[in-house]
C-alpha cells in the first residue's frame, strides 16, 4: 500500500471549509480504494498566523511542506502575496499548472473547453522589485534565460505526456522587447527538441479574445507569469468559474495544490463555498504523486456528482460545502 505524509494548509476565509470537505472527500476514496494511505499534517499560514505571530508564513510551515510528501493550500486572506508567492519561490515550484475543463453539468461551461495554463512561476512583475516616489512608482519585470527555458521544457513535456497536440506561448514582445523578447527565444529553442509537437505564438491581448471565442482551439497555453495569472481567471469563465479552477505549483523535488479562487470572505463561514476546485486540485495530488488510477477515480467521481448535483450557489444551486462532499464520498463508496 501506498504511504504518504500530506502537509494541509487550511489558511483564511473559506479555505477551511473548502479544506475539510476535501479531506472527508480524500477519506472517502481512501477507505474505498484500499491501495492508498493518507496522513494529513495540518500547517499554518495567512491572516490569523500573522496576528498571532508576526508573520504570514512561518518557518515551520516552509519545513513541514519540504518533509512531506506534497502539500495542499486552500486559501490566504490579505496576506496572500505574503505567503503563496514566498512558497512558490522559496521552493522553487515554478511550474503553476491551472487546466481549465468544462464538466457536463456545470451551468455556463462552454462546452469542448479542456485547456491547460502553464505559468512560470517565479519571475516577471511578481518578484516584488519596486519603488516608489511622491508621484511615481517603478516595478521590475525580471526575466531570465534559464526560468523560460525551464518552464518551456515543462509544458512541451506534459504535452507529451497527456497527449496534446500543440503548446501556444504567450507574449508582448512587440512592445516588451527584452523580457518578453527573451521568452520567446526561450520557447523557440526549446520547441526545436519537441518536433511532434506544434507550436505557435500569440500576442497577450489576442490570446484573451480567442480565449473568450474560440477556446476549443487551445491545448496548452505557455505563459509568463503575469500573463498565465491574468488568462487563467478569464479560462476559469469558460468553465463555471473559480469554484471549478484547480491548479499546482510543481517544482522538481516539491508541490503545493491550491484552488485558483481565493479566500471569500464575503460568503466565509456561511458553509456554501464551492468546493469542486479544492478537490480537483486534491486529484492533481494524486496524478501527481503517481496515482493516476486513484486520481481518474476521483475526477469521474466529480464528474458523476456533476452530471445529478445539488450544487452549490455559485452554479445556480442550494447545497451547502460539506453537502456536495458528503454526496461526492457517497459516489465513491458506490463504485467501489
Amino acid at each position: 500500500m501506498a504511504r504518504y505524509r500530506i502537509a494541509v494548509i487550511p489558511g483564511d476565509g473559506i479555505g477551511p471549509e473548502v479544506m475539510e470537505a476535501c479531506l472527508h472527500v480524500l477519506g472517502a476514496l481512501e477507505e474505498a480504494y484500499g491501495g492508498l494511505s493518507l496522513e494529513f499534517i495540518e500547517l499554518e499560514a495567512g491572516d490569523r498566523v500573522k496576528a498571532e505571530k508576526g508573520v504570514a508564513l512561518p518557518e515551520e510551515t516552509l519545513r513541514g511542506i519540504k518533509s512531506a510528501d506534497a502539500a495542499l493550500f486552500a486559501a490566504a486572506g490579505e496576506t496572500a502575496g505574503e505567503v503563496i508567492i514566498p512558497i512558490r519561490r522559496r521552493l522553487d515550484l515554478y511550474a503553476n499548472v491551472r487546466p481549465a475543463k468544462a464538466y457536463p453539468g456545470v451551468p455556463g461551461a462552454r462546452e469542448g473547453v479542456d485547456l491547460i495554463i502553464v505559468r512560470e512561476n517565479t519571475e516577471g512583475l511578481y518578484v516584488g522589485v519596486e519603488g516608489r516616489g511622491p508621484d511615481w512608482g517603478v516595478s521590475m519585470r525580471v526575466t531570465t534565460l534559464k526560468a523560460s527555458e525551464r518552464i518551456a521544457h515543462y509544458a512541451f513535456q506534459l504535452a507529451e505526456k497527456l497527449g496534446r497536440r500543440k503548446v501556444t506561448a504567450v507574449h508582448k514582445a512587440n512592445v516588451l522587447r527584452a523580457t518578453c523578447g527573451l521568452f520567446l527565444e526561450a520557447c523557440r529553442r526549446v520547441a526545436e527538441d519537441y518536433p511532434g509537437i506544434e507550436y505557435e505564438e500569440m500576442l497577450v491581448d489576442a490570446c484573451a479574445l480567442k480565449l473568450a471565442s474560440k477556446p476549443e482551439d487551445f491545448d496548452i497555453l505557455l505563459t509568463p507569469n503575469l500573463f498565465g495569472d491574468i488568462l487563467s481567471d478569464e479560462a476559469a469563465a469558460l468553465i463555471g468559474g473559480l469554484g471549478m479552477a484547480p491548479s499546482g505549483n510543481i517544482g522538481d523535488r516539491y508541490a503545493v495544490f491550491e484552488p485558483v479562487h481565493g479566500s471569500a470572505p464575503d460568503i466565509a463561514g456561511r458553509g456554501i463555498a464551492n468546493p469542486m476546485a479544492m478537490i480537483l486540485s486534491a486529484s492533481m495530488m494524486l496524478r501527481w504523486l503517481g496515482e493516476v488510477e486513484a486520481a481518474d477515480a476521483l475526477e469521474r467521481t466529480v464528474s458523476r456528482y456533476l452530471r445529478r448535483g445539488p450544487l452549490t450557489p455559485d452554479l445556480g444551486g442550494a447545497a451547502g460545502t460539506m453537502d456536495v462532499a458528503l454526496g461526492i464520498a457517497r459516489l465513491i463508496r458506490e463504485a467501489f
